[in-house]
């Protein structure tokens, strides 16, 4: 596996800093566990700031040289990445899903309540932040979301499947970040259903000829 679309460095760093709403952050993990390159980005973000904290305590103390050769000691000890030993998991639907999002699940996917509306299956998760939803989508091989934009932010994570937009083509582990300047219908890719973890922090509002019909009726 390949993953070709990453949080841009903004969104990591506020990760990193404890400053990414809850929503947002469970889907920067979920997409962590699944890309080597965001965990040691993460890793060295986290390694920069405790070390410009060490060097503030004492910088009375020392030489800026001596304080950046510290700082730098830090990012280069960043450790390796190492999976952690976990339980086996005998359900395969269950073992798919990066453990982050896997302990936020009420059941096994096939077993949750979807939703159906058309090619589109859709199940919300458990979310206490005001204005931000938290849901799965399963989009029917082939098929397409409708035409849609956003009111706010969206960042949506494919853990199945693939699916492609105007903006690209986008696998596991990829993660797209959509605002309102972007217009688009993902469709997944045709004979695997497409299956995703995406997270609003505002209603999306449907576009397209029907789409804007039927807009204001809807709740998504």
């Amino acid at each position: 596996m390949t993953v070709s679309h990453h949080p841009d460095r903004a969104l990591l760093l506020d990760y990193a800093t404890g400053a990414l709403s809850e929503p947002f952050a469970l889907v920067v993990a979920t997409h962590m566990a699944l890309c080597p390159a965001c965990r040691h980005e993460v890793s060295a973000m986290e390694a920069i700031g405790g070390a410009m904290l060490e060097a503030s305590t004492d910088c009375s103390q020392a030489q800026p040289e001596d304080a950046f050769a510290r700082l730098m000691a830090h990012v280069e000890a960043v450790p390796g990445e190492h999976a952690a030993s976990q339980p086996a998991i005998n359900d395969p639907a269950l073992a798919a899903i990066p453990r982050p999002l896997r302990d936020r699940l009420p059941a096994s996917p096939d077993q949750m309540p979807w939703r159906r509306q058309g090619p589109i299956e859709t199940v919300f998760l458990p979310c206490d932040v005001p204005g931000y939803r938290v849901r799965m989508l399963r989009i029917a091989p082939g098929r397409g979301v409708p035409r849609h934009t956003h009111r706010g932010e969206e960042l949506t994570l494919v853990l199945q499947g693939a699916y492609s937009d105007a903006t690209g083509h986008f696998g596991r582990g990829d993660l797209e970040t959509a605002d309102p300047t972007l217009d688009h219908r993902p469709v997944a890719d045709p004979g695997e259903q497409c299956i995703c973890l995406a997270v609003t922090s505002a209603p999306l509002r449907l576009t397209g000829r029907l789409g804007r019909l039927i807009d204001h009726f809807l709740d998504i």
